[in-house]
């Protein structure tokens, strides 16, 4: 009786035992896990999500001044700077700035789009390649409302060589849109300086002439057409007085195409469009955030002297940058 006894608790212990196995089973512990790891899951991507918004965040209020900080590196590291100090940018916040569209220049669109609607302009052929540019009348100065796109092809040897046009990010139709980047050498034409018979002249980076020093009444016609030439330091100063110095920024940037919106009221048709520039070591930056046009004065041997319009500035500027730089061109007529 004892021994059939303990063998029906020996089966009780093994269906209870069984039970419980099944209970906690494997394939039960996988749907576990795989329960918990969907939830890890979530939250992670959660976490990466938010994660991503931030960065997102914080790359749109980087990019207002990531442009400038590349500049100053760039100006610092080729000796560019003069004594001269950038204005202060508007009273626009980060906050604002990150909210707002980047409007950037559209590359597909054509020249005109960069143009007043409202101003009547003239118009000019260039004689040497058939390209035709709108012109405008501001003060008592005739401007060329159009960035130069002449390709002066390739000349000279050494350091004083300049091959030395662009179109931004190396893309030919781009040049339609804004015209070409020149070294400070191309855009004043040292070739034909140094080759001219009556009054040869070496000029470009490392070499100080001075073809348009402070006072000067030398006209330089550089890459420009015929009867233009490359505005000096003082001409680009009579420009500023002609529309307002305290506004000029505004109304010399085109109606469309600035970072954030930052678009200009164009009152006087100058029509100046953002097309950046071209550093010294082959990038390609500002589109859609500035404009910059040589002059023919220097700062020595190594910079000249830059119009510049900044999306976040008020007021258009000079400073000086180095020569081997590629910047737009704008001409004066003679």
């Amino acid at each position: 009786m004892k021994k059939i006894f303990m063998a029906l608790c020996m089966v009780a212990f093994a269906i209870v035992g069984c039970d419980d196995d099944e209970s906690w089973s494997p394939s039960a512990r996988a749907n576990e896990d795989s329960s918990e790891e969907t939830s890890s899951s979530s939250e992670k991507a959660k976490s990466s999500s938010s994660k991503n918004e931030d960065s997102s965040i914080s790359v749109k209020s980087e990019s207002s001044s990531s442009d400038e900080n590349s500049q100053s590196s760039s100006s610092s590291s080729t000796d560019v700077r003069s004594s001269s100090s950038e204005p202060e940018s508007s009273s626009s916040s980060v906050s604002e700035l990150s909210s707002s569209s980047l409007n950037d220049i559209d590359w597909n669109e054509p020249k005109e789009t960069y143009l007043n609607p409202e101003i009547e302009y003239d118009t000019i052929i260039d004689s040497r390649d058939g390209k035709v540019y709108k012109t405008v009348k501001i003060g008592e100065q005739i401007w060329m409302a159009e960035n130069l796109n002449f390709d002066p092809g390739q000349g000279g040897s050494g350091d004083a060589k300049y091959d030395w046009s662009w179109c931004y990010n190396n893309e030919p139709k781009n040049c339609e849109v804004a015209g070409r980047f020149y070294t400070w050498a191309a855009a004043i034409d040292s070739v034909k300086l140094a080759t001219d018979a009556k009054n040869p002249q070496d000029c470009g980076l490392r070499k100080e002439c001075r073809i348009a020093a402070a006072g000067s009444t030398t006209l330089v016609q550089g890459a420009c057409p015929p009867d233009w030439h490359l505005p000096t330091e003082t001409e680009w100063s009579a420009l500023f007085t002609a529309v307002d110095r305290s506004t000029s920024g505004e109304v010399l940037r085109s109606q469309t195409g600035w970072h954030f919106n930052k678009n200009g009221t164009d009152a006087f048709g100058f029509s100046a469009l953002p097309a950046g520039r071209r550093y010294y070591d082959g990038r390609f930056d500002g589109g859609g955030a500035d404009a910059n046009f040589w002059s023919a004065t220097e700062n020595g041997y190594n910079s000249a002297h830059v119009m510049r319009l900044y999306y976040n500035y008020e007021i258009a500027y000079l400073n000086t940058f180095g020569k081997d730089n590629g910047f737009s061109v704008r001409c004066v007529k003679d």
